[in-house]
């Protein structure tokens, strides 16, 4: 076993503390990562809070990060030492059932192995009630094949949200086609929604941000919006009934999805990606015009790749406020209360350090 530095959970609090966590040895087909950043998103937060089914308890939260490959397995040939890699959400699966065949990892049946708070199979550190832990750390081990070149002028900490928030909006965009003549809104302009808002724009479509508040309208048209519409401005609903393709749904607090199934056109879809639960389904509205409900649970390998090139290319990344790792416990407060435009990144070298 080797050992690393990482923040970590003591129950369902968000207060981390700093410990020594076990890694497993490299296998053949493993990259030994120095974690630079890692983005802390939502689903932490709920995470922590025991709301999603992972034990708590000792648990190191973190699945989107980037960072500096610092040993390869023997097998490895399309990696070496010095090499940026980012990682995301989903870092094995079993590679033979349909979906890992259709190149949806993500939703493998067999031996999906989420990056924190799940058994890995193959890992002898994460056996026998034991789960894996995240990238709140400075060393992850990860099987290479689930490990992404970084592209050239991003910047490593404002690529690290790619690995969640950016491929959780991507993958529904790309299922539905959405280019040019498309019309997207965007619900929540928060870390996942300001990524929908952007990489909706770079695919050539007319953006709309949706919010309860006006004064988004600055920063909405400053991330690509064409502008911004008001939920509950009833005038302002009834004028954009049937006028959106696709609605993303970012917005992780329960809330009502009536008025949303309202604005779509013909054929056209509601992503609910921020999980609100619970949530009541009016089933009702998808009947008239043939309107679509669907979600979307990050991405796979062919998805993540073509997101990661699509960002490269265009220059995407997040905005983000970045905090040394000593400061997680406030950037988790701040999330909670929504302060934060638009995503908190964690400074890993802090990690270097002695305890204090």
């Amino acid at each position: 076993m080797r050992t690393t530095t990482a923040w970590q959970g003591t129950g369902n609090s968000t207060e981390l503390k700093r410990a020594t966590i076990e890694r497993r040895e490299l296998r053949d087909d493993d990259l030994a990562v120095r974690v630079d950043y890692c983005g802390v998103c939502h689903s932490d937060l709920h995470a922590l809070h025991g709301l999603v089914g992972k034990p708590a308890a000792g648990m190191v939260p973190g699945h989107e990060f980037t960072g500096t490959v610092t040993e390869v397995g023997s097998a490895v040939t399309d990696f070496a030492v010095g090499d940026k890699v980012a990682v995301g959400t989903i870092i094995d699966s079993c590679g033979e059932c349909d979906m890992c065949r259709a190149g949806q990892e993500n939703y493998c049946a067999v031996s999906r192995v989420l990056t924190y708070g799940g058994p890995d199979p193959r890992d002898e550190t994460a056996r026998d009630g034991n789960v894996t832990k995240g990238g709140y750390s400075r060393e992850y081990i990860v099987r290479s094949t689930f490990a992404y070149p970084l592209p050239e002028g991003i910047d490593a900490a404002a690529a690290a949200p790619l690995m969640c928030a950016g491929i959780t909006v991507w993958e529904p965009l790309r299922a539905a086609g959405v280019g040019p003549g498309s019309k997207v809104a965007v619900v929540g302009l928060g870390g996942v929604g300001h990524m929908g808002v952007k990489l909706a724009a770079a695919l050539g479509a007319d953006v709309t941000v949706l919010s309860r508040t006006a004064d988004k309208a600055d920063d909405a048209r400053a991330l690509g919006a064409s502008g911004l519409l008001l939920t509950n401005d009833d005038a302002q609903l009834a004028e954009a009934s049937g006028r959106f393709d696709v609605i993303l749904d970012t917005v992780s607090a329960p809330h009502d999805l009536a008025p949303l199934l309202q604005l779509l056109a013909l054929d056209g879809t509601l992503y609910v990606l921020g999980v609100p639960l619970p949530t009541e389904v009016p089933l009702m509205l998808l009947t008239m015009g043939r309107r679509k409900l669907s979600s979307s649970g990050t991405g796979g390998r062919r998805g993540t790749a073509e997101m990661l090139a699509f960002a490269g290319e265009h220059g995407i990344a997040a905005d983000v406020e970045v905090l040394p790792s000593t400061r997680v416990n406030d950037a988790l407060d701040r999330l909670e209360r929504g302060d934060v435009r638009y995503r908190f990144v964690l400074d890993m070298a802090d990690l270097d350090a002695p305890a204090a």
